[in-house]
């Protein structure tokens, strides 16, 4: 296996950069740029902390994040698993990546950024949905915005009903903890999961 250990490798096989690919970062919101991440209901959070690397999908009934202004996001922490992994890394290293995913769409923006954990009450109920608020906010402080190219999207053909993978041919998350676990209960976790889902999903 041929292996590449530094930078100037790595250029000498890809070229230079193209005017566009530089052009288009910038360090604040545009207006193009802020409609199509008000459009976007799902973000993966890329956060960075002393046990290593986290990437946590994020989604919504709307827009997945607010925009406070040009240059800050606001992203409310939904129900999830209480890992709080994303939220650890925060507290101890401010340094996020957001990737937003538009349906319909092949471009994809990214936000490469600085972030806080806020328990604000007024921030919290400004949130509300369903009589339930989050309980906490990461606030982004936007460094830099741009669109990914489009080809990976284009390649995956990620939009395509026909591409979509059955339900019945993967396995249930019961499946996947029996697996993780041995004697992990499969058939209470996935006969009670979709309730459960529906009755916490705020």
């Amino acid at each position: 296996m041929t292996i590449i250990k530094n930078p100037e490798e790595l250029q000498a096989i890809y070229g230079d950069v193209s005017e566009a690919s530089v052009a288009k970062v910038v360090p604040g919101l545009t207006p193009a740029y802020r409609l199509m991440i008000e459009s976007s209901p799902f973000v993966a959070l890329a956060t960075v902390g002393p046990e290593g690397l986290d990437c946590s999908p994020r989604g919504d009934a709307q827009a997945v994040v607010r925009i406070e202004n040009d240059r800050t996001l606001a992203l409310p922490d939904w129900r999830g698993n209480n890992r709080i992994d994303s939220l650890l890394n925060i507290v101890r290293d401010p340094r996020v990546a957001l990737m937003f995913l538009i349906p319909g769409s092949n471009s994809v923006m990214r936000v490469n950024g600085q972030a806080v954990v806020s328990v604000d009450p007024a921030l919290l109920e400004s949130f509300e949905m369903d009589g339930r608020h989050p309980r906490s906010v990461a606030v982004v402080t936007i460094d830099e915005v741009y669109f990914q190219c489009a080809r990976a999207v284009m390649r995956a053909d990620l939009w395509n009903p026909d591409r979509r993978v059955a339900a019945g041919d993967l396995p249930t998350p019961g499946e996947m903890l029996k697996e993780a676990k041995a004697g992990f209960d499969q058939e209470t976790y996935d006969r009670e999961w979709p309730e459960r889902a529906a009755k916490t999903m705020w």
